[in-house]
């Protein structure tokens, strides 16, 4: 306590001491001790404290302001522009395995490894000490969490993707079971990005429940409480018997204005935000759910209150509400697009002309500019951002943060597969669905992220690159969470990207609509479907008329039979990649996996006998 004073100022000391929490106090000494900041700010909840914070950012360069009310610019190092994978760890105990798809080390090297790097790090630079509150407030939902980071940048951020938590930690007190995460964009460049790359680190550590994150300030690597703060929190529910999801919240309007929400899980794209942004639907939450069993059913809150979205093809005809958030004054920090003399800005698939020069990620633009190795630079980076706070959303949800959450109706799971899932497809049951809809959920990749179009992925639950338990034990606790409720919801899966024989996608963009609007009547039993070797299918007459009444078009009998028939030769072959993955990449893959698995696999072959490899619906 007497480092605290001595270091923090009375001012910011008191601030501090209102929390009664001495495992707080301690975390917090220890790293001003060892990082060194020049200065700390102790931010409350305050108007004042916040407004302080994005000024600090702007005044230390590095935020700029734009010519809309309320917009800033930031830019992120030219090779700090992703997540860090290769150098992103688990740090953990001696006796703990994650298994072979997740990256760890042991923690007392880790620790060895990064104490040195942390020393010293923030001198010339301020520390902000933030503290935030993952889930609405004063819920069963809420995880308390308390950031240290010496960017105004990320604190601004922080802002506004989360709900204040400053008060929480006041009237939690020493109940306060907190997650921590320090971060240090380390020593800047002139452009005052993070200068010592090679020095880039994220490592988690679970036994400590602490991430830090060292000479970086890309969103993905310093933003704690996103994906970085996904992994202590999946460990958690795993532990507590609740689920930490990769999961979209949406609520889908029904007959009589009636509202029914899903969540929703779908790898990178392959029409996550789409779906979850979908017109004249409502949307919780884009990217994150915590899933609790609330007397007998599935309740779900977002644990963010923003969208760190990616900009690259947002226009004003498929993104109308973020479009015009984006376009009106209000908070919204960009990152790494172009920025033109005006104080405007361009990004990939705007649908505007593009600028005939600019400033980027790379410092000054003009078309044709190449990178060291002879690459033309795009306008903005692919991965170029915007962070809103979702209120600037005019879909968003009024249940947003309701400490209670949403009740669930439906989940659904997605991936791009060219020629094997029909567009969308009911479980039979919970087990069912998770391992065949969650657990086999793959994804071809495309070849503007990867070079090599086509290839398939296997991501369970598209919750691979966060997990922080092994992979079998994550399904055995989906598998457990269903169990316990009294009628769980139905499982779907979709597909918006299955092709025909000559190439050409069988679904229009906007179809989407319809096989949401198809699902929430489902969940209600208020339609029939048509059961397959795979799952249940929706009938054509519903179909037809859902297609008029949510998209004012015909929907041919000759477009339902190319989409919805069964492709025998295809199912088979996926059940077989499946079944290889988990037999030599997962060593504890419970064993009904494999059982629910061979009976689909028995379904298909019986059908395939009965009527050809390729079945139609009729």
């Amino acid at each position: 306590m007497d480092t605290l004073q001595e270091r923090l100022g009375e001012e910011n000391y008191q601030k501090l001491i209102k929390i009664d929490n001495p495992k707080l106090n301690k975390f917090i000494a220890t790293y001003i001790e060892l990082c060194n900041p020049d200065k700390i700010f102790i931010c409350t909840d305050s108007r004042e404290d916040l407004q302080y914070v994005r000024q600090e950012s702007i005044k230390a360069g590095e935020e700029e302001e734009l010519a809309v009310e309320g917009h800033t610019v930031h830019f992120d190092g030219y090779h700090d522009q992703a997540r860090d994978k290769d150098n992103s760890k688990y740090l953990l105990p001696p006796g703990v395995d994650l298994g072979p798809n997740i990256n760890a080390m042991d923690r007392e090297e880790g620790l060895k490894e990064i104490n040195p790097i942390m020393k010293d790090i923030m001198q010339g630079h301020q520390l902000f000490v933030r503290f935030f509150c993952l889930g609405p407030l004063n819920s069963q939902f809420s995880i308390p969490a308390v950031q240290l980071t010496d960017s105004g940048y990320v604190a601004h951020s922080e802002d506004l993707l989360y709900r204040q938590g400053y008060e929480e930690f006041v009237r939690l007190g020493q109940s306060a079971r907190f997650l921590k995460f320090v971060h240090s964009a380390g020593e800047l460049d002139e452009r005052n990005t993070s200068k010592n790359i090679e020095k880039r680190r994220v490592y988690i550590d679970l036994e400590d429940e602490t991430v830090f994150s060292l000479n970086t300030q890309y969103g993905g690597n310093t933003i704690g409480l996103k994906k970085l703060a996904m992994r202590p929190a999946i460990n958690r529910a795993s532990k507590e018997g609740w689920l930490t999801e990769h999961m979209f919240i949406m609520g889908v309007v029904g007959p009589s204005e009636r509202v029914t929400y899903f969540t929703g899980a779908f790898p990178s794209l392959c029409g996550k935000t789409s779906t979850s942004m979908l017109p004249g639907e409502s949307i919780v939450g884009d990217d994150i759910a915590y899933l609790r069993n609330v007397d007998g059913t599935i309740h779900a809150v977002n644990p963010e209150n923003g969208m760190f979205g990616i900009i690259q093809g947002v226009n004003s005809v498929d993104d109308p509400m973020i479009w015009k958030a984006l376009h009106s004054p209000g908070e919204v920090i960009f990152s790494n697009v172009l920025v033109t003399e005006e104080k405007g800005l361009h990004w990939i698939g705007k649908d505007a002309k593009e600028p005939e020069k600019g400033l980027n990620y790379s410092g000054e633009w003009t078309p044709g500019k190449k990178d060291e190795n002879g690459n033309i630079l795009s306008s903005s980076h692919p991965n170029a951002r915007f962070t809103l706070d979702l209120k600037l959303l005019g879909n968003v949800d009024p249940k947003l943060s309701d400490p209670d959450g949403v009740l669930v109706g439906g989940i659904i799971y997605g991936g791009r597969d060219s020629d094997t899932k029909v567009p969308v497809e009911e479980s039979f049951d919970w087990v069912h669905g998770v391992v065949t809809m969650g657990a086999a959920l793959e994804s071809e990749t495309t070849a503007a992220t990867l070079g090599k179009e086509g290839v398939r992925k296997i991501n369970p639950m598209s919750n691979l690159d966060f997990l922080s338990i092994p992979i079998g034990r994550y399904i055995e606790s989906h598998l457990d969470f269903g169990a316990k409720l009294n009628n769980p919801p139905s499982i779907y899966c979709v597909n918006y990207f299955l092709k025909d024989a000559e190439g050409n996608y069988t679904n229009d963009i906007a179809d989407k609509a319809v096989w949401l609007k198809w699902m929430e009547l489902r969940s209600h039993h208020e339609v029939e479907a048509i059961e397959t070797p795979t799952g249940s299918i929706p009938k054509y007459e519903d179909l037809n008329r859902l297609f008029r009444e949510v998209l004012s078009k015909d929907y041919p009998k000759e477009n339902y039979i190319n989409q919805f028939s069964v492709r025998i030769t295809e199912n088979l072959a996926k059940i077989e990649r499946i079944q290889e993955f988990y037999k030599t990449k997962v060593a504890d893959t419970p064993q009904i996996l494999f059982k629910v698995l061979e009976e689909q696999k028995q379904r298909l072959i019986a059908a395939q006998d009965k009527y050809g490899d390729y079945i139609s619906p009729l």
